[in-house]
């Protein structure tokens, strides 16, 4: 291993994935050092990891969060640089003595700093599953022109990149189906009829894992699997005819590939991110995780069910639009993103009802014909067009 410390830059510090990465840096202090932070909102969050850390920039996305943390952090005499704003975090994205960046910023937000660590060349641990969404092609053509390393920290995807031949050469040959698993969320048994008596309390108590409240509610109606459908297209470069969904509730094999000789190498491991986290930063290394082993003494039945049994179809309609975008014109996964990012910020605010997510991304692609996006400008308008449209969609809506 190189002597020198790996420099990395978290983007998305205060929120699960970021905490959990810093929770894995700190048991591996000889490894990793930590060059910079972003966050929103949380200030009290950030400077408390400024203070553990003490990185050399600390970045808030607005003026007045970057000021008040600025102040908090002069009060304790502490030498990092506080910044803010969308270009700042790019910055920090992009910066020359970051090794590594960790991109959990939520939603299409993140994109550009996306974009900018991988036309800087960065090994970029990919936990914002919207710069494959929204970006698609684009994306990974700036990836390939930065020279930039993707690695995927979603479990699931980390899970099909471990059950890979490391010559990625071989995929295209070798892989005839892609298999993501998923829990099922909350509602797994419910009976669909009473899903507009759903809470966002209820939609965000995930049986298996702790997450934002944006991602637990995209769990709750499968929008998450629907979006990791459309990653794992890209990251794998299979078409999408050899990705399939089965639900696994326990959580413990966290996705598969089936090769041309039907033999299947699956992952497993305990439902913890810190897994997949440590794994990216370790590549192709592995280091200590902090996450509990699995014990297969005491370990239950592990059990999968398929998305056309036992009323799935008409409990999770939302990730059959997973399949229909990627057929549909270059730009139709950004409508998607961002009609879902407008929905389920629409349910959690009271807006709408949990049975109306679904119906208003559809009616959002439905009424949406995209041009095909060919720079960030053209991806952030189309965005911003299509979330104009959802809300405008989401005021006829009676709750």
């Amino acid at each position: 291993m190189n002597s020198c410390k790996q420099r990395v830059a978290i983007l998305g510090s205060t929120g699960s994935i970021g905490i959990s990465t810093l929770e894995v840096i700190a048991k591996h202090p000889e490894r990793f050092s930590v060059f910079g932070l972003s966050a929103s909102t949380q200030v009290d969050k950030m400077l408390q990891q400024c203070v553990q850390f003490n990185p050399v920039f600390a970045v808030m996305a607005s003026e007045a969060h970057g000021q008040e943390l600025d102040r908090q952090c002069r009060l304790l005499a502490l030498k990092t640089r506080v910044l803010w704003g969308t270009q700042s975090i790019s910055m920090l994205a992009a910066h020359e003595q970051v090794d590594t960046v960790m991109a959990a910023i939520v939603g299409a937000a993140g994109l550009a700093s996306c974009l900018a660590a991988a036309r800087s060349g960065k090994r970029l641990l990919l936990a914002n599953k919207e710069a494959l969404v929204v970006g698609g092609d684009y994306f990974l053509q700036a990836v390939v022109a930065g020279g930039a390393k993707l690695l995927p920290i979603d479990s699931e995807h980390s899970a099909v990149f471990q059950s890979l031949p490391d010559d990625e050469k071989l995929w295209p040959q070798q892989i005839q189906k892609i298999i993501l698993t998923a829990s099922g969320g909350p509602f797994r048994q419910r009976d669909p009829t009473t899903f507009a008596n759903i809470t966002p309390e209820q939609a965000c108590a995930h049986p298996n894992w702790v997450m934002g409240r944006k991602i637990s509610v995209d769990s709750a109606t499968m929008m998450n699997k629907a979006l990791e459908v459309i990653e794992a297209k890209y990251l794998f470069g299979v078409p999408p005819s050899q990705i399939e969904v089965v639900i696994h509730p326990q959580s413990v094999i966290h996705s598969m590939v089936q090769y041309r000789d039907h033999s299947v190498v699956a992952q497993l491991g305990t439902p913890d991110m810190k897994v997949p986290i440590a794994y990216g930063l370790s590549w192709p290394d592995r280091i200590e995780s902090g996450a509990s082993a699995l014990n297969f003494n005491t370990m239950a039945d592990l059990s999968f069910e398929s998305m056309q049994s036992c009323g799935h179809a008409q409990r999770f309609p939302g990730l059959q639009l997973a399949w229909d975008v990627l057929l549909a014109p270059p730009g139709s996964t950004a409508v998607l993103n961002a009609a879902n990012e407008i929905a389920v910020a629409g349910f959690l605010a009271g807006a709408i009802r949990f049975d109306q997510i679904h119906k208003l991304n559809l009616e959002t692609l439905n009424r949406l014909s995209p041009q095909p996006p060919g720079s960030l400008d053209d991806l952030l308008a189309l965005d911003a067009q299509a979330r104009s449209l959802a809300q405008q969609l989401m005021r006829g809506m009676a709750c």
